[in-house]
Parts: C-alpha cells; sequence; structure tokens
C-alpha cells in the first residue's frame, strides 16, 4: 500500500514539473533568477550577410545625416534573445567590433513568446526601425540614452520613453535560452552598457542604433 502511494506520489510530481517546465512563470524565472551554462553561438552565412546589408545601408544614412561615421549599433531581432544580437559595427573597416545581448520588449505580457512590434505609446513592445541615440540621464534603471525614432515604424520612441539602459537580470555572455525581457528598451548588460558608453560619450556625432528583424 505504502509502495503504491509513493509511486502515485512520483507519478503526480513528475507531470507536475513537465507542466511547470512548459509554463510563462517557469520561463520568466529562469530567465530572471537561475543561471545558465554557456553556448557557442556562430552567425549563420545569411545573418552575417544581413548584418553586412544593414551595416551598408548605414554607412549612407550616416553620411547622409552627418551622424558618426565611424562606428553603428545594429541590433537583429530575429536572432535568440541569449545570443548575441547587438552588434558594434566598425563602418571604417567594415567589420563588427564585439556584440552583446541584448533583451526585447514584452508587450507588457507576463512572458511574450515570439516576438510582437509595435510603435504604440503604452504597448510595451520593442519597435524596429533606425534610432538616434540622445542624451544620457540617471533614471529608473539607472545610466540612460533617450532614444529618438527616425521611422513611421518607431518615431514615438521618445513619447513612450523607450531608451537605452542596463539591467542585471541581462547575462554578460549567450546562454542556451531565452533572456529576460523588457517593456520595449533595448536592454543590455550593465558591462556591456560600459563599453557603449565610452563609444558614445565620446562620439561628437550622434551614434545610429538600428533595430531590425
Amino acid at each position: 500500500m505504502k509502495i503504491s502511494r509513493l509511486l502515485i506520489l512520483v507519478l503526480i510530481i513528475i507531470v507536475a514539473a513537465s507542466w511547470l517546465s512548459q509554463t510563462k512563470l517557469w520561463k520568466r524565472t529562469k530567465a530572471l533568477y537561475i543561471p545558465q551554462t554557456q553556448k557557442d553561438y556562430s552567425l549563420t552565412n545569411r545573418v552575417e550577410e544581413k548584418l553586412q546589408q544593414k551595416a551598408a545601408e548605414g554607412k549612407i544614412f550616416v553620411q547622409q545625416k552627418k551622424y558618426n561615421d565611424n562606428i553603428c549599433f545594429l541590433i537583429d531581432m530575429s536572432l535568440s534573445s541569449g545570443q548575441n544580437r547587438f552588434f558594434i559595427y566598425d563602418l571604417k573597416n567594415d567589420s563588427l567590433f564585439n556584440s552583446g545581448l541584448v533583451a526585447h520588449g514584452n508587450c507588457y505580457e507576463y512572458w511574450l513568446e515570439g516576438r510582437k512590434y509595435s510603435n504604440v505609446v503604452g504597448s510595451g513592445c520593442t519597435s524596429l526601425g533606425k534610432y538616434k541615440i540622445g542624451i544620457h540621464y540617471t533614471g529608473k534603471f539607472g545610466y540612460s540614452y533617450k532614444l529618438h525614432g527616425l521611422d513611421t515604424t518607431n518615431n514615438n520612441a521618445f513619447e513612450r520613453t523607450v531608451v537605452l539602459h542596463a539591467h542585471s537580470c541581462i547575462p554578460e555572455t549567450e546562454v542556451p535560452d531565452e533572456i529576460c525581457q523588457s517593456n520595449g528598451c533595448p536592454t543590455v548588460s550593465p558591462n556591456f552598457l560600459e563599453q557603449l558608453k565610452t563609444i558614445i560619450n565620446q562620439s561628437k556625432k550622434p551614434v545610429l542604433l538600428w533595430i531590425y528583424e
């Protein structure tokens, strides 16, 4: 009798654990609190070609608009959030300088599955498009940069308070699973923001940030 009860209890625990592992609560908890083992990602030819294409278009844009023509920031939202997808691109040498993790907006869902994009005020979603990185300030999330949307897909960014900032929930290195999500801001790790700060604050011209998919 005791063995039967034990088997039933074990089965209940297994079923419960299996169910929990598929829920949004578990995914969000795991992304926020559970340490991840490092995973080695490599850019596919398609992703690399897209990066180079965006960089080529970005080079023309910064020259026309008199932005910083040495470097720009490119974010590929088609990649997993556990993969480095915030690219610091060297426009002068046409090469990738560095990369890091960046969160995408959860559209005010507890945990957003997949991707949704919106330019609507109050949506909590990521907005695709080009951004001018504006002045820095110290706000709710510490040292942050105002962002000015330059396209019809993101021209409400300033009104939405979509800013570039860091958060401790963003890992410093790539992880196998999705990372924490934001309310629409391109949120990076604290150390990666320090690298960005050096570039932005030393630049005499605006730096281009481009979020694409």
